[in-house]
């Protein structure tokens, strides 16, 4: 592999000591230009060769946007943009131990920050990057947004597309808005987020959560997802994180079976393919994990026990767009994405998008943890069949909505866990009238890691929390 020897160029700075305003320092906000005018938004953080490395992206390659690139800050908080920048669309980043290289958007940086950029993919958007399933020495895996899965020899930097994705998953045309990626356990996942009205009135379109097992590709669910992520100690589980329109939701694979959680939402902003730029699972204090989903962050367990998953603890909500985030230099650090003129070029104005720094705990000092989503939203549900289970931990004051369209009183059984490891207890069994809504309040103070419903006839039912 051979290394560039052009210098990087520093940015203007206006002074030696950065003026920071509620963990934002102007000075780092890399702009992009005014014509065209595209998104720049900052897909992909990596602490690496004493920098802290990030990407900036247009809406759609080269073309559609200028400015955008390679940038990084040094230990005096200097930005400078690496010559070796192109302007494309990329969110990914990985390291590779085997050759101890950092990889983010088309780029490859060594341990002493020297950069090579893999010409055959600059044109493709690149929404993740992969341990090879055969060869994870020589070769890694990325995903595009439209799809294609393909293979970079690192040897020799050439790129051969493995699959078309759009076919291998039945996508239908105009689709493709691809994601997440993962591989272990002889899998490979990959996560299509499209979703958009008509998803929300009930006909699934062309979200995907799917892997392949060495043979074929086979669907995991039909709804949208964004995130796939694991580790290689503690635990070889596989997590994705995706939505419906009941409520988040976290799917783990263990033990050759995947698992289905739902948690709240915060906002119905992110509901549409566009909007949901990024949900993160990352490793921000050692080996301990931080989940970013529909505009909550949350505590996340690296571990399992006994192929279960511990529990979440919400930590805070937030309306910043948060494309990736790490730790560097004892801090942890928000990527954005905060001026996009897309489909708004009459209001908004240069593109452009800033980091935000601060402290792992300054995310308590956020927006209150509240939340509203449900095990059901008018589905058709079997008598006596547990739901999924909701999460009720680590939120103030909690309200239960319940209807149904049976002709005869339906029963609710409600379920919680309160130590977190699948033991259910029944906390209440609530009576519907027929075709009638009610409310079951919660006690003040009371709380268990998960909720779960069971009604006891075949009915179209609603079941939907409101976090307080």
């Amino acid at each position: 592999m051979g290394v560039q020897g052009k210098q990087p160029e520093k940015l203007p700075q206006e002074s030696t000591s950065p003026m920071c305003i509620s963990g934002v320092i102007p000075q780092l906000t890399p702009k992009a230009e005014h014509k065209p005018r595209s998104e720049s938004g900052i897909g992909a953080l990596m602490p690496w060769a004493n920098k802290l490395w990030f990407i900036t992206y247009v809406s759609h390659k080269r073309g559609t946007g200028a400015g955008t690139g390679l940038f990084f800050v040094d230990d005096t908080f200097k930005l400078h943009k690496h010559p070796e920048s192109v302007v494309g669309t990329y969110a990914n980043r990985l390291i590779h131990p085997p050759t101890n290289l950092c990889i983010i958007g088309p780029h490859l940086i060594d341990a002493d920050g020297n950069v090579t950029t893999i010409k055959a993919i600059c044109e493709h958007r690149l929404t993740a990057t992969m341990a090879h399933h055969e060869d994870p020495q020589d070769k890694l895996l990325f995903l595009t947004m439209e799809g294609l899965l393909i293979e970079v020899d690192l040897n020799t930097l050439r790129a051969k597309t493995l699959f078309d994705l759009t076919k291998e998953l039945q996508l239908p045309s105009g689709g493709a808005h691809f994601k997440g990626g993962w591989t272990a356990n002889g899998r490979i996942v990959v996560a299509n987020n499209t979703y958009n009205e008509q998803d929300f009135a009930g006909k699934p379109s062309a979200g995907r959560l799917a892997e392949w097992d060495g043979k074929q590709w086979r669907i995991v669910e039909t709804k949208p997802f964004v995130e796939v992520m694991g580790r290689q100690s503690l635990s070889d589980a596989i997590y994705a994180l995706g939505w419906d329109k009941a409520s988040a939701l976290l799917k783990i694979f263990v033990n050759g079976k995947w698992h289905t959680y739902r948690l709240p939402k915060a906002t119905h902003a992110f509901d549409h393919t566009w909007l949901t730029e990024w949900w993160r699972i990352r490793e921000v204090e050692t080996e301990r994990w931080l989940l970013d989903c529909h505009g909550i962050f949350y505590e996340m367990p690296s571990i399992l026990y006994g192929d279960k998953f511990l529990v979440l603890r919400p930590i805070c909500t937030h309306l910043r767009v948060i494309p990736d985030f790490c730790s560097w230099n004892g801090l942890l650090v928000l990527a954005g994405n905060q001026v996009s003129p897309v489909g708004n070029m009459w209001n908004v104005g240069q593109p452009q998008s800033g980091l935000w720094f601060g402290k792992t705990d300054d995310l308590w000092c956020f927006g209150k943890p509240k939340g509203f989503g449900g095990v059901f939203w008018e589905t058709p549900i079997k008598a006596k069949v547990p739901s999924e289970p909701f999460l009720m931990t680590g939120f103030e004051s909690k309200c239960l909505h319940l209807y149904h369209d049976a002709d005869d009183v339906v029963w609710f059984t409600v379920e919680v866990d309160f130590l977190g490891d699948g033991t259910w207890k029944v906390y209440d069994v609530i009576p519907v009238p027929p075709r009638k809504y009610i409310h079951h309040e919660f006690p003040e103070g009371f709380s268990a890691h998960w909720v779960r419903l069971t009604a006891s006839q075949n009915c179209t039912a609603t079941a939907y929390f409101h976090y307080i």
